[in-house]
């Protein structure tokens, strides 16, 4: 009889056959981790890249300008046009203008000519030159307006307004913006600005100039009413002198009848006279006229004591 001793390795593992899930599991596992490992150097990579660009690249939008300051030479003196442009990282910083037209409104209070208070408001229109954007970054900042246009406002107000008397600058409100405008553009342009429309938008005077003007309208009413009373006097008076001329010479015309035909042109009038009291007497109910003999007798019939 022969014996067989089998022995076993305790180490050992028995080999899966052909077929086995746990060997697709396994599989897959290493295929999800290698797709995971690529796409996270993919992720790295454009996060690098999206880095890069937001360090090397700069957007100029529509209507705006650039100006690059450099750490090693200072403002650069070319202004950077509108689009997408490169720098050096960490060494140049572009800086956005808005080159296009900005409205600003400015209010001050002055003196007139004729030593009336006045508040009067400003509207201007103003915009930077592009060319010289260097220069207005380095002597005056991002808020060049803030700093300019309110300052040489309120100076040229107050140095024209106070040539024209409180009246004038109602009457001659035109005049007075464009001197205003021609002063304001000279001074804009030293520091390299561009106003392209100035204009008067408020005026308010003093309580006392208010009530000044109020009275001289009354006054003005006043002087116009009685004008009229001294016309209508005079039309008047006229009308009396006309109708008296009239009197005068139809009693002249009736002297002269006399004179030439005697006492026919009386009794002619008597005989008008007569009939237009006849005829008022017949329209009356309560009066009735009785022929007697040659005379006529009026009775009042049932009619008033």
């Amino acid at each position: 009889m022969n014996l067989h001793l089998l022995f076993i390795d305790k180490n050992s593992r028995p080999t899966a056959p052909a077929g086995n899930p746990t060997t697709h599991r396994h599989t897959a596992t290493m295929a999800a981790g290698r797709a995971l490992n690529a796409l996270a150097s993919v992720s790295g990579a454009v996060g690098v890249a999206a880095a890069i660009g937001n360090f090397c690249l700069y957007t100029v939008d529509g209507g705006e300008r650039a100006v690059i300051l450099d750490q090693f030479r200072g403002v650069l003196p070319d202004v950077i046009d509108e689009g997408t442009h490169f720098r050096v990282p960490f060494v140049q910083t572009p800086f956005i203008f808005d080159v296009r037209l900005r409205p600003r409104v400015i209010s001050t209070r002055t003196g007139t000519k004729d030593l009336q208070q006045v508040t009067i408001s400003l509207r201007v229109l103003s915009r930077p030159v592009p060319e010289h954007l260097p220069q207005i970054y380095r002597t005056l900042g991002l808020d060049y307006d803030e700093r300019v246009l309110p300052s040489i406002c309120n100076e040229v107000l107050k140095a024209i307004v106070a040539k024209f008397d409180a009246d004038q600058l109602l009457t001659q409100r035109e005049r007075v913006s464009r001197e205003i405008m021609e002063e304001l553009e000279a001074r804009a342009a030293t520091f390299n600005l561009v106003l392209e429309d100035v204009s008067i938008t408020h005026l308010t005077f003093g309580r006392e100039f208010t009530k000044a003007i109020e009275a001289k309208q009354v006054s003005q009413q006043e002087a116009e009413r009685s004008k009229f009373l001294v016309q209508r006097a005079e039309q008047e008076k006229l009308a009396r002198i006309i109708r008296s001329e009239g009197e005068a010479e139809g009693a002249e015309l009736i002297s002269e009848a006399l004179i030439k035909h005697g006492a026919a042109l009386i009794d002619v009038r008597k005989i008008d006279t007569a009939a237009e009291v006849a005829a008022t007497l017949a329209r009356s109910r309560n009066v009735n006229y009785l022929p007697s003999g040659g005379a006529g007798v009026l009775l009042n019939i049932g009619g008033g004591r």
